[in-house]
C-alpha cells in the first residue's frame, strides 16, 4: 500500500469511498453529489486529498483522507483540519489508517503548518483509540460549538 495525492483521474474511486464515508456518518447515499463535491475540491485546490492505493494490479483506492486549511491566530500559522479519514470496510483492521494519518502529518510539516486538528464522534471507538496512538491529544479544555444554516 502507498499514499498518493488525489487527482481527477481517481475521482470515480474517491467518490465511491467518500459516499461510503458519508453513509457511515448517517448521511443519505449520493455518489453523484459526492463526485461533484470532490471534483470542485480538486479543481479549486481548496483541500488536500490523499489516497491509500494498492500496489498490485488492478491498482485501486482503498482509503482517503481530506484536509482543509485553517489559520490559527494564537499560534500565528497555518493549521490543517483533518476532516475526513476513511478506509474501505474490506481493508479495516489491517493497520492502514495510520499510513494516511502519517501522510497528513508529513504534509503539515511540508507546508510549514503549526499542526493538524481533527474531531470525531464520541461513538467512533476505533478512531478515538487510534488518534492518541498517532500523537494527537484530546482537548478537554474547550467546548466545540457549531451553527448550521
Amino acid at each position: 500500500m502507498k499514499t498518493i495525492p488525489a487527482t481527477l483521474e481517481w475521482l470515480p474511486q474517491i467518490a465511491v469511498l467518500f459516499d461510503m464515508y458519508r453513509v457511515f456518518y448517517e448521511k443519505t447515499t449520493d455518489v453523484t453529489a459526492a463526485t461533484a463535491f470532490l471534483e470542485a475540491r480538486l479543481n479549486q485546490q481548496d483541500s488536500q486529498i490523499f489516497l491509500l492505493i494498492t500496489e498490485k494490479e488492478p491498482v485501486q483506492a482503498i482509503g482517503f483522507t481530506q484536509l482543509y486549511p485553517l489559520w490559527s491566530s494564537t499560534r500565528m500559522g497555518k493549521l490543517w483540519l483533518l476532516n475526513d479519514l476513511f478506509i474501505h470496510p474490506a481493508y479495516r483492521g489491517q493497520g492502514y489508517a495510520p499510513l494516511l494519518m502519517e501522510r497528513a502529518k508529513q504534509f503539515a510539516r511540508e507546508t510549514g503548518a503549526v499542526g493538524v486538528m481533527l474531531e470525531t464522534a464520541q461513538s467512533n471507538i476505533i478512531g478515538n483509540q487510534l488518534y492518541p496512538k498517532m500523537g494527537f491529544e484530546l482537548d478537554t479544555q474547550f467546548n466545540w460549538y457549531h451553527w448550521t444554516v
